[in-house]
C-alpha cells in the first residue's frame, strides 16, 4: 500500500508536499518530514486527538529528545501555527484555502499555511503528548554543513521578504528588511576586504536571497548552485 512518486527535481517543501497531498484519497494525511520518527502510539494518538476535535484542520505532534521514554499523554491545545516536520491533516478543511503556496521554497510555508487556515476560521491544534522524533538540522552529513548555511541564509531571506509583502505590501517588507540588506552588503565588502571568503560567502548569500526576493525573482537557490 506504499506508492513512490519520483518528481524528477527537487521541488521543495511545500510544493512537494502539495504533489503527495492532491492524490491522498483518504480523510486525513500525515505529512512527516525525512528526519522524523514515529513511535508505535503515535499513529493511534493522532486518531485519538481527532476525535476529541474533530473540528480540526491540522494536528501537530510534540518533539520527543528522547527516543526511550515519550510523552503518552494526550493534552491538545489552540495553537495558531504548528512545525511542519509532522502535520497531521484533515484534508476536507482545506477545500477552500489549498495546500502550501509553492512560492516558498523552504522556511515559513507552514506558518503561511496556518495563517490561511486561521483566516477561514480553522481549526489548528498542537498535542504535546503525541510523540514525534525530529532531527532536525543535524541529520545531514557534517561535509554539508557549510554549503547548507548557505542555503539557510539565503532562503531564510528570501521567504522571510515574500511573507512579509505578502501580508502587508512591497514597501512595508521592503523598508522593515532594509537595515538587514543594508547590513548584508557591508559585511559581504568587509569581509572581502579581510580575505575572509567563508564569511563573504555567507553574507553574500543572505543579500542575494533578499536581494532577489525584492525584485520579485522567485526562490531558485539550490546548495551549491550559488555561483553557477
Amino acid at each position: 500500500n506504499v506508492r513512490c512518486i519520483l518528481s524528477g527535481e527537487n521541488f521543495g517543501y511545500g510544493k512537494g508536499n502539495n504533489i503527495g497531498l492532491k492524490k491522498v484519497k483518504t480523510k486525513y494525511a500525515l505529512i512527516l518530514n525525512p528526519d522524523a520518527e514515529l513511535f508505535p502510539e503515535t499513529l493511534n494518538q493522532f486518531l485519538i486527538a481527532a476525535k476529541e476535535k474533530p473540528d480540526f484542520a491540522i494536528i501537530g505532534p510534540g518533539i520527543v529528545d528522547d527516543k526511550k521514554n515519550p510523552i503518552k499523554n494526550i493534552n491538545v491545545e489552540t495553537a495558531k501555527a504548528v512545525k511542519g516536520f509532522a502535520m497531521f491533516l484533515n484534508l476536507s478543511e482545506f477545500k477552500e484555502v489549498g495546500f502550501f503556496d509553492e512560492n516558498f521554497f523552504f522556511f515559513l510555508e507552514e506558518i503561511d499555511l496556518c495563517k490561511r487556515l486561521l483566516k477561514k476560521n480553522k481549526k489548528i491544534y498542537h498535542c504535546p503528548g503525541i510523540p514525534v522524533y525530529h532531527e532536525g538540522g543535524h541529520s545531514h552529513d557534517t561535509s554539508f554543513n557549510y554549503e547548507m548555511e548557505l542555503s539557510r541564509n539565503w532562503h531564510w531571506m528570501w521567504s522571510t521578504f515574500y511573507y512579509k509583502k505578502k501580508y502587508t505590501n512591497y514597501f512595508y517588507a521592503f523598508f522593515s528588511l532594509f537595515g538587514k540588506f543594508i547590513r548584508s552588503f557591508f559585511k559581504m565588502i568587509f569581509f572581502t576586504v579581510i580575505y575572509n571568503k567563508k564569511k563573504q560567502t555567507m553574507y553574500y548569500a543572505r543579500f542575494s536571497g533578499l536581494f532577489n526576493s525584492m525584485i520579485g525573482k522567485k526562490s531558485w537557490y539550490r546548495v551549491k548552485s550559488l555561483f553557477d
